[in-house]
């Protein structure tokens, strides 16, 4: 099976790209150096001439206040770019994997949101990339949205590393504590992707690390498993923090549609935090 990957050199995207070839397929990496996904001639080109059995979607604007001050150029990649992808294998009848986020939804309540609970994004991030939903499930027939979040990995920035960093400088963070949600491993997550992106289950998923918690949570968890203790976490509201763009206060997603599908779930997301500085800690090792 050949599988054409956007965003090949991002977070997840890289961590994407080795799990597919390990499991055997044939994978034509791009990024935007390649392939600019807001071009439709580049698009059409490039899917034509590759003539792949799916598209895995991982190219995004994922500045999230950053969106908020460039809604043009975010939803050019998010929006524009995403409808060229879909229009393209909607006509060459291509499978195409497309991730999405848990900012598609307000975020209220305590309540685990499902795949069919209406979307009611509250930033131009959130807006975008549910329009770019919108538009997978205009234009393709064998689709796949797979809705994450709180992602981190290896291969780019993140909270957690965020939080390292910090505490290697000594520095004690304030961290929003009414913010809860599902950490979401790259690792982990490409594991399902690739099982995913073999069969024909279409439709819309939840994919996260189980278990929920808060940013305050997930930043004293890391200084914990880092040995940190010295670090003291100051939880703070997301009013009193202040940042440029709204988000959901409540990300807690039902899974309920992985396993009804016959998909594994994703282990803890302790457990993939404590792989992941182990992980981290291997790498710069190596370096």
């Amino acid at each position: 099976m050949k599988i054409l990957v956007t965003g090949a050199r991002g977070q997840l995207g890289t961590d994407l790209v080795m799990r597919l070839q390990e499991d055997g397929y044939e994978v034509v990496p791009t990024d935007v150096e390649e392939m600019d996904i807001t071009d439709m001639a580049q698009v059409r080109e490039w899917i034509s001439r590759e003539k792949p059995d799916a598209v895995m979607h991982c190219a995004a604007w994922t500045n999230v206040d950053g969106a908020e001050a460039n809604e043009e150029a975010c939803r050019r990649i998010n929006v524009t770019g995403t409808e060229n992808i879909a229009r393209v294998c909607g006509e060459e009848d291509i499978k195409m994997l497309y991730l999405s986020t848990d900012y598609v939804f307000r975020g209220t309540g305590i309540d685990f949101y499902h795949v069919d609970d209406e979307a009611d994004p509250v930033s131009v991030y959130g807006k975008t990339k549910y329009e770019g939903e919108l538009a997978v499930m205009k234009y393709v027939k064998k689709y796949f949205i797979v809705r994450i979040s709180w992602v981190f990995g290896l291969y780019g920035k993140n909270f957690i590393k965020t939080m390292i960093g910090l505490g290697k400088k000594g520095i004690s963070p304030s961290v929003v504590y009414d913010q809860v949600g599902s950490p979401t491993y790259t690792y982990d997550l490409s594991i399902l992707l690739s099982k995913m992106i073999a069969t024909e289950n279409y439709g819309v998923y939840h994919a996260t690390n189980e278990g929920v918690c808060s940013w305050f949570e997930l930043a004293e968890a890391v200084f914990r498993e880092c040995g940190m203790d010295d670090i003291k976490v100051t939880p703070v509201s997301t009013e009193e923090y202040g940042a440029a763009a709204s988000r959901p206060l409540n990300s807690r997603l039902d899974k309920s549609s992985l396993t009804n599908a016959g998909f594994d779930l994703l282990p803890s997301w302790e457990d993939a935090l404590r792989r992941f500085i182990e992980a981290l800690g291997e790498e710069e090792a190596q370096n």
